[in-house]
Parts: structure tokens; sequence; C-alpha cells
């Protein structure tokens, strides 16, 4: 399904016939609830990190902001980079459990090394291997829910998916305070209390999530009699970017995260624009996530109901108001409030519909490589977005850089309204190793037998 796209195919637009049994199937599977659960327990430890490392690094470091802009563009290039090798991997060898896991492994692991690390060099190093991990984590993990829910509740399943992981954003950063609050150590005791809960999500992964995640895309026969599939190659991930419609979603991805701030940056100007105490600082994060988990599961039905174009931009269109409020309001007591409960809507709107999309362009053994490719492309921008408003904040102050910033996305967002218009039921181009049907499931055989998601 193209962003801009309102339904799902029906029956009749396929040839499939209709199935009866469909009107009892459940919204959410039972692999997207595990590896919700997963997220979950995952986000509640890297969040932890996440809420102190700002303000550990700047006011406990001495770290510019110009610095803290580099090491965050470090934090998320990383991970953007390591996508799409997690993306093929998990394809090639057609065992997205298997990478998911190395790549929530190895974040478990760097979480004790930040106990050992007191200095910027080996934070620095540490925080790379950590994102490594979520990278080759990400796009696995996304292509076994889009894998095993119907066409028609993508938009719901990623919904839900978020919301559990907005749950452990919600719940780290209170966990966050309260240990500040109450150890002597304050930050060596969240990095402690951050690993182990990490470890707590890996076992969670290894006992609860199927081990095919559910997924459509069937495993490699291990007998002589049948036929074994050709590994996917990387031509064939290469070729992904051929097709028009994940091109306009991965440009559009690019240019607004070209002109998205990092939170760490929002929470940083709302702190310094109210007056906020830094002992409250951890807590920031908490009014995005919990306006977030709230608004999840209804923006990923509006989109699979209205149009996941509408509900993408209109996300765009709140975080630029919220950035307008940051500039030109004056200082209402609720000014935080408003700033934080637009910054949730902007990922509600947002987080979900793009994979949601994307998942719906690409054929299902190649879900985990297009996934990853947007991914990237993302990340890669917000990483040039974090060094620039990190140069300009040093350069010119916090007004204009944040005015920039919001200029630039008002100009991304409406040349993504006109990419992302619907497009017409034009023919479309024929990938040697991907067939024709650019929204079919089915491994592209020349006999190829559609695969239904479970249900």
């Amino acid at each position: 399904m193209y962003l801009a796209d309102r339904s799902a195919p029906s029956p009749a637009d396929t040839g499939a016939p209709p199935d009866r049994g469909s009107l009892r199937t459940p919204a959410v599977t039972s692999a997207v609830l595990a590896l919700g659960t997963v997220s979950l327990i995952t986000d509640v430890s890297s969040e932890m990190v996440t809420a102190v490392l700002p303000l550990y690094l700047i006011a406990g470091l001495g770290l510019s902001p110009l610095g803290f802009g580099a090491l965050d563009g470090l934090y998320n290039g990383v991970s953007a980079l390591v996508q799409l090798t997690g993306g093929h991997l998990a394809d090639r060898v057609r065992n997205h459990k298997l990478i998911a896991g190395i790549g929530y492994g190895l974040s478990a692991l760097c979480k004790p090394l930040l106990l050992l690390a007191h200095s910027l060099g080996p934070i620095s190093v540490i925080l790379a291997l950590e994102r490594t991990g979520k990278g080759l984590r990400t796009a696995p993990r996304d292509a076994m829910i889009s894998l095993s829910t119907p066409a028609e509740l993508q938009g719901r399943a990623f919904g839900v998916h978020r919301a559990m992981d907005t749950t452990g954003a919600l719940l780290g950063p209170l966990a966050a305070f309260l240990v500040l609050s109450v150890a002597v150590d304050g930050y060596d005791a969240v990095f402690g209390v951050s690993a182990c809960v990490a470890v707590l999500g890996v076992v969670v992964l290894v006992l609860f999530v199927p081990s095919g995640g559910g997924a459509a895309v069937p495993p490699l026969p291990s007998g002589g009699g049948a036929a074994r599939p050709d590994p996917v190659r990387l031509r064939e991930a290469t070729a992904l970017l051929r097709l028009p419609r994940l091109r306009a979603l991965a440009l559009c991805a690019v240019l607004l995260g070209l002109t998205t701030v990092s939170d760490a940056f929002v929470y940083l100007l709302l702190q310094r624009r109210t007056g906020i105490g830094e002992q409250w600082f951890p807590l920031l994060p908490i009014g995005t996530a919990a306006v977030f988990l709230l608004l999840a599961v209804p923006a990923g039905a509006l989109a699979d109901r209205i149009g996941r174009r509408t509900v993408f931009l209109t996300g765009h269109a709140l975080l630029l108001a919220g950035y307008g409020l940051l500039l030109w309001a004056p200082g209402w007591p609720p000014l935080p409030y408003l700033v934080l409960a637009l910054h949730g809507m902007f990922y509600a709107a947002t987080d979900g519909v793009l994979p949601a999309a994307v998942a719906a362009t690409v054929p299902g053994r190649l879900r985990a490589t297009g996934l990853a490719l947007v991914g990237t492309g993302q990340a890669l921008a917000r990483f040039g977005c974090s060094l620039a408003f990190g140069a300009a904040w040093s350069l010119w102050g916090t007004g204009p850089a944040l005015a920039a910033a919001a200029a630039g996305l008002l100009c991304c967002a409406a040349v993504a309204g006109v990419v992302l218009r619907p497009a017409a039921p034009a023919d479309s181009p024929v990938l040697p190793g991907l067939g024709s049907d650019l929204n079919s499931d089915s491994d592209p055989d020349p006999d190829p037998k559609p695969v239904r998601p479970p249900v």
C-alpha cells in the first residue's frame, strides 16, 4: 500500500476468494504482542540512559552544544548505516528473529560498559556499539510485524507495537528519575539498572517470540526433495530503489529527516526557555511518551482508514507548531505541556505510519531490506540535522537555529505533499527477480503461490 492509498486491495481486486474467517481475525497477532513486549522492556533500558545523557554530557563532562550535536548524530548515524546490513542479512538467511536477537543482545552487552567509561572517548565508542545493535534489530523486527499482519491492518499493528514501545519510553525516564533521587552515585546507578533491564528484554525475545516471528516468508526447506529458493542477492536489494513508490517514500523520509530536530535538543531548548530545574529534566521525555502512547493506535487505525499520506503530513504540521511555540509563544505556564503534547502527536502520526506504508510496497522476501533502505535514509538525514543544528546553536544561538529548522521543515513538508500524491494506476516496472506485483507478499518464483499471513 502506498502512503497515499486509503485501503489495501480488496479480495475482489486481487482475485483472491473472500475469507469468511477474516471476520474474526484479531487486529493484532501474537507475534506483534510478543515483539511489543520485547520493545517495551528494551525501551525502558534505553530511555533510562537517554533521559540523563544530555545533562550527563553537557553539565557533567562539560561538552559543548556542538560536541553534543556531533555525538548525538553519531549515536543515530551508526544505527542508520547498520540498518542496511541488518535488513539484508535477515532477508538473506530468512531468519528475522536471529538477526533481531543479535541486535538486542549487543545493545544489552553495551549497557554495563557505561559503568566503566567516564570520559567522552570511551562513551562515544560504547554508544556507537549500542546503536549498532539497534540498527541490526530494527528492520528484522518491523519485517516480522508486517509479515504477520494482514495488509489492511498494517497501520493498526504498527500502532500497537509503537504504543507498547512507547510505554517503555515513558517508564524509562521515570525510572531514571527515581534512581537519581535515591542513589548516591546517581548516573552509575542508572546505567547499572538499565543493563539489568536490557538482559530481561533479550530473555523475553528468546522465550516468547515465535521462531519464525510469525512471518509469512517460508523458511528454507531442509529436505533434499524440494527445490531450495535462491538466497536474496545484493543486486535485488539495490534494485528496490527502482520502484517509484519506494523511491518517493525514501525521498520524503530523507527531506523531512533533514529538518527534524533531535529529541534531546527539543528538551534542552524547552528547559532553557522555561527554566525547568535540572532535577526535572529526565521527566520531559515522559510528556512526549505519554501522548504517543495514547494516540499511536488511533493514529495507525486512522491512517488505515483515511490514508497514510494525510496522517503522515499532519504529524509534521504538528511538529512545526511545536517549533513555533518554542520560538514565539510567551512564557505561559502551560507552554511545556503544549510543546510536549505536540511532540508526542507528531510521533504518533508518523512513527508507525511510515513503515506500514513501506511494508506494503515491498515483496515479502525483501521486506526487511526495503524497510532498512527507508529507515537508513531517514536516520542519516537526522544525523545531518543533529550536526547542523548543533553548529547553528553554537554560532547563532538557539532562536535562529530553531527558526532555520522550522523554515526548512515547512518547505520539505510542502515538497512531500506533492511527491506523495496518490499515484495513477500506471504500469509498474518489472524488476529482475522481484516480480511484477509490488504488493505481493509471496516469493517471486516462476509459479508463485500466494502466502497468506496467519490469522
